[in-house]
């Protein structure tokens, strides 16, 4: 069974990224995939897909529990931005600011707003909610591949800011901090080192990318080839009546503000999401056609990836209890040589298995780090290094980021995902080995 089960962990890894690719939706995906593995890990069919305890629908359904008001909350948000034409406004001012002239500007600081939003302490999916409209409309308005969207929006909010940059407050960098005793600043220099690798790399491959693009004469809709897109914003926005630059950004700088000033406090982004659209609300009154369409198409629109983004994480976690997944774990945490190269390989490998920056942290910090502690490396060192690696292949087609990100912007891992791999993943490799090296001399 050991071989076997083995062998099953792989294939259900392989068909869910398979159905990815071939356009399966990944409500239906990840469950054929997490059977897959049930019976070539002879596990208990029924148990592991609907019991009451450690099944794929309880893992679904906890991380529904856990943040599905985030989802609902930023979907509305998001809507409110869009429908009062706020989205509009704030490109315009952008725009203004930085230029006509640069495109690459324009994406430099679209990549900065989500870089500052997501280390104010901002998740990752509530500034794809509130990034993603706005993207939406300076890219257009620049005439940008939409398919190049995904490097400024995950080079801000998925690199630096989220595993290397001093004092960020990610889950990811947060998880270590309780199971180690450490700070959001463990091995501050070999964060800035990672930073310093994640931005350089990323500035120099959206500048590369962008100019092929517009060698080629790429366009805003080249992505669709030829197919007709869903009107998701009005053409006609210029010519409409639009909120001040003030208005439009009174509800994203109320929820930053509530976020920074009241981070202690639990469940606070909930608080501080509730606030911005009751700021939406009031302020947009008159620049939406109706209230009560802007609160439904919230509702409808954070269904899909509130349910596709936990059903990738109801298969990770089949995935991590089959016995299997134990035989491949420990061969990892066996590899031989440097425990510090041993521990960023075990972190890497188990990020591309699970297809999560955080489920590997947390696989990690319970399982691994003990030991790796144990023969004397610097509890700070574990922190970063485990926090870097295990970025190094989550962005997966299964993964959740991916799925809602696909969701959120119409791109598919056809038009766009490469771009995602190649800065969260690529990057976050060659940040890695920099790390490693700069280790060997500071610890």
């Amino acid at each position: 069974m050991g071989i076997l089960g083995i062998i099953g962990v792989f294939i259900g890894i392989v068909l869910i990224i398979w159905f990815s690719v071939k356009g399966l939706h990944i409500i239906i995906a990840a469950p054929l995939s997490a059977l897959v593995v049930i019976l070539a890990n002879q596990m208990d069919i029924f148990g592991s897909l609907v019991g009451q305890e450690h099944s794929y629908m309880t893992a679904l359904a906890g991380f529904l529990i856990n943040n599905f008001a985030i989802f609902l909350l930023g979907a509305v948000l998001a809507q409110y931005m869009e429908k009062s034409h706020a989205t509009v406004s704030i490109a315009n001012f952008i725009l203004s600011k930085v230029g006509m002239g640069s495109k690459y500007m324009i994406m430099v600081a679209i990549m900065a707003i989500a870089a500052l939003l997501t280390y104010g302490g901002i998740s990752l999916f509530v500034v794809m909610f509130a990034v993603v409209p706005l993207g939406k409309r300076i890219f257009k308005q620049m005439d940008i591949n939409w398919e190049l969207f995904p490097i400024p929006l995950f080079l801000g909010a998925g690199t630096f800011t989220m595993s290397s940059l001093p004092g960020n407050p990610s889950v990811q960098n947060a998880i270590p901090t309780t199971a180690l005793g450490t700070s959001l600043t463990a091995a501050p220099i070999l964060g800035l080192i990672g930073s310093l690798v994640l931005l350089t790399f990323g500035l120099l491959y959206m500048k590369w990318c962008l100019d092929r693009s517009v060698k080629k004469g790429e366009q805003f809709d080249t992505y669709l080839e030829g197919k007709v897109a869903p009107k998701v914003v009005d053409e006609d926005g210029d010519e409409l009546k639009l909120p001040s630059i003030w208005i439009s950004l009174a509800p994203i700088m109320t929820l930053i503000a509530i976020i920074l000033i009241f981070s202690s406090v639990a469940n606070i982004i909930l608080v501080a999401l509730a606030a911005a659209i009751v700021v939406s609300a009031i302020l947009y009154h008159n620049y939406i056609p109706s209230q009560n369409m802007t609160l439904n198409a919230g509702a409808t629109g954070a269904i899909m990836p509130a349910f596709s983004t936990s059903s990738s994480v109801a298969f990770g976690s089949v995935l991590t209890l089959a016995p299997g997944f134990g035989v491949i774990q420990q061969a990892i945490t066996s590899i031989p040589g440097s425990p510090v190269i041993g521990l960023a390989v075990s972190s890497a490998l188990l990020s591309g298995i699970t297809g999560s920056a955080s489920g590997t942290i947390g696989i990690v910090m319970n399982t691994l780090a003990p030991d790796y502690i144990a023969m004397g490396i610097d509890p700070e060192l574990v922190h970063r290094i485990t926090v870097i690696a295990a970025a190094t292949l989550t962005a997966m087609p299964q993964s959740g980021v991916v799925i809602t990100f696909n969701n959120l912007t119409g791109l598919s891992i056809k038009h766009g995902f490469i771009h995602q791999f190649i800065i969260t993943n690529v990057a976050h490799l060659l940040a890695l080995i920099a790390v490693l090296i700069a280790s060997a001399f500071l610890y």
